[in-house]
């Protein structure tokens, strides 16, 4: 048994680019990634959950990516990636390209791992249904069985307690309280909202992360020793040359 708490840093939406995420760093779109990992390493994190949007598209410049990989790389802590709304696992995604394909401490749902990256020695699992094209889906259609002491599920989508999927128009990518409640994991990492929010209302604790560029923070999850689920938000020193437009 894992013999002290496991601390897993969860951000998301990121949109590494070379234009408005660029433009908001002076013209460095992996400025907020870098950020993440460098206040995730500060707080001693054993693994870092990106829950979607980590890219704004596929079609970025090769210098992008490879800058990217470099970051990933530099921080010397597992990764794991959730593909989203604006990332799909799509043939051509960005993460089976090139210098990120290699990177060997990134793990991608749904493409490296097709559901769920085992840690063995934090007794940790993080599972997660991909977004593998454009398309609408159910983020948290199937639930994973429990394998190991502690477990994370991803996913990406909008939140809607008591959502009607019979309603059109509607948005896409719906999560309610019902499919949070039936993982059964010990916390459910978010991503698609730009603000930082607790969710849920029952036994399992789902939060957003928010966009570092929106939120100015981080999630900083502590599995204790003793069982414990701790969450707080960690404030993050991101450079800005530009304040961000907030679209809910």
């Amino acid at each position: 048994m894992n013999s002290k708490d496991i601390i897993m840093v969860h951000s998301s939406d990121l949109h590494v680019d070379h234009d408005y995420t660029a433009r908001l760093h002076g013209g460095d779109g992996t400025a907020g990634l870098a950020c993440v990992l460098h206040a995730a390493r500060a707080v001693g994190a054993d693994v870092v959950l990106l829950a979607g949007d980590t890219f704004e598209s596929h079609r970025l410049p090769q210098h992008v990516l490879d800058r990217t990989a470099s970051v990933i790389a530099a921080a010397g802590l597992p990764v794991v990636l959730l593909p989203g709304n604006h990332d799909p696992a799509i043939p051509e995604a960005v993460f089976r390209r090139g210098m990120l394909a290699a990177v060997d401490n990134l793990m991608v749902l749904g493409v490296t791992h097709p559901e769920a990256v085992d840690l063995p020695h934090l007794e940790l699992e993080i599972w997660g249904r991909a977004h593998l094209d454009y398309g609408d889906m159910v983020p948290l259609e199937t639930v994973r069985p429990r394998c190991t002491r502690w477990q994370i599920a991803a996913a990406h989508g909008h939140y809607d307690p008591a959502v009607d999927r019979s309603v059109v128009p509607r948005p896409s990518w719906l999560i309610n309280d019902d499919e949070i409640a039936a993982t059964g994991a010990d916390y459910v990492a978010l991503g698609h909202w730009n603000r930082a929010v607790k969710v849920s209302s029952g036994p399992v604790a789902a939060y957003y992360s928010g966009s570092p560029e929106y939120a100015g923070t981080v999630n900083v999850v502590r599995l204790t020793r003793s069982g414990q689920v701790l969450v707080e938000r960690m404030e993050l020193d991101i450079p800005r040359e530009v304040e961000p437009v907030y679209v809910p």
